[in-house]
């Protein structure tokens, strides 16, 4: 009897495996297809000479280091860790104090939900252009309008290579902040109240109720979304692309449009352009890495 009984839980198991098998199949057939595939044949490409797609002869490692030893290729570099470290900077806290405006609000709260999930919804191009009048250098630039109001003379924001980074964020972050809030909100909704009700009787401000409950309750998730910031910033493309053309003189040009330069400027030189884009995925590879060793040392201590 205990030999069926083994049997039967055996081939209960596998048919478990092979209904869980299934239902993954249709999301590993779409991943292989459209992530893994692109993938590798990226990887391919960079390793041979290329006449438009069509691979010519194989050249090893040629085609990075021509791209690593282009001035364009370090300063795309450079500016892609600025635009990292301005979207920290800027963009991380703000979804985070978005999301407990909104969720301290007691009347209309449903209104802000979505006033803040709507930049999202926008086009980015329309969301480019928008910016590219608010910023203008001409007089008749919003932001030059409302500060001529004030006697500051116009300025020109988008060719300054100070600012022109700095600005890029702050409009990648009004779009996509309010989503994130949301995340940070749904999983606020997740801790227990009686925490919040026992802080208060014990006489807590709001910013140790913040501090010892709230940041401690969604500290996984918000490093999950900090990854994940760096990995979408690490991308940044079409903004600059649309906004400065990479300039001025290159003081916003990404690794993203450095590979689109490969590809599409002009050379229409794919290996290159791969190899540009297996240095970005290396790096990304990289920082994950970092961060995963990190947070798993850190669930240990816990």
């Amino acid at each position: 009897m205990d030999g069926k009984s083994t049997r039967a839980r055996r081939r209960g198991k596998t048919g478990e495996n092979i209904k869980s098998w299934l239902i993954m199949l249709p999301g590993l057939l779409l991943m292989t297809f459209f992530v893994w595939e692109p993938l590798f044949e990226s990887i391919r490409m960079s390793l041979y000479k290329t006449r438009n797609v069509e691979l010519v002869r194989y050249i090893g490692l040629d085609n990075f280091i021509s791209v690593m030893s282009k001035d364009d290729f370090l300063q795309a570099l450079t500016n892609t860790f600025t635009y990292t470290f301005w979207s920290l900077l800027i963009g991380f806290g703000l979804p985070i104090l978005l999301a407990l405006l909104i969720g301290e609000t007691r009347r209309g709260k449903g209104f802000f939900r979505t006033a803040a999930y709507l930049p999202n919804m926008l086009p980015g191009l329309a969301v480019i252009i928008l910016w590219s009048a608010f910023f203008s250098g001409e007089k008749s630039g919003v932001l030059n309008i409302l500060l001529g109001r004030l006697g500051v003379p116009p300025q020109s924001y988008l060719t300054n290579y100070r600012l022109v980074i700095p600005i890029i964020i702050v409009i990648a972050t009004w779009k996509g902040a309010g989503a994130t809030a949301l995340i940070y909100m749904a999983g606020m909704s997740g801790i227990n109240a009686e925490l919040y009700e026992a802080a208060a009787i014990d006489g807590a401000t709001v910013w140790q109720r913040v501090v010892h409950i709230l940041l401690p309750a969604i500290r996984k998730l918000a490093g999950t979304l900090l990854i994940l910031q760096i990995i979408s910033v690490f991308q940044i493309m079409y903004e600059p692309m649309v906004l400065t053309k990479g300039g001025p003189d290159n003081a916003s040009l990404s690794l993203m449009q450095l590979m689109w330069q490969y590809a599409f400027g002009g050379s229409m030189n794919y290996g290159k352009a791969s190899a540009v884009a297996v240095i970005v995925t290396v790096i990304l590879l990289l920082m994950t890495a970092v961060y995963s060793y990190f947070n798993r040392k850190e669930s240990d201590w816990d």
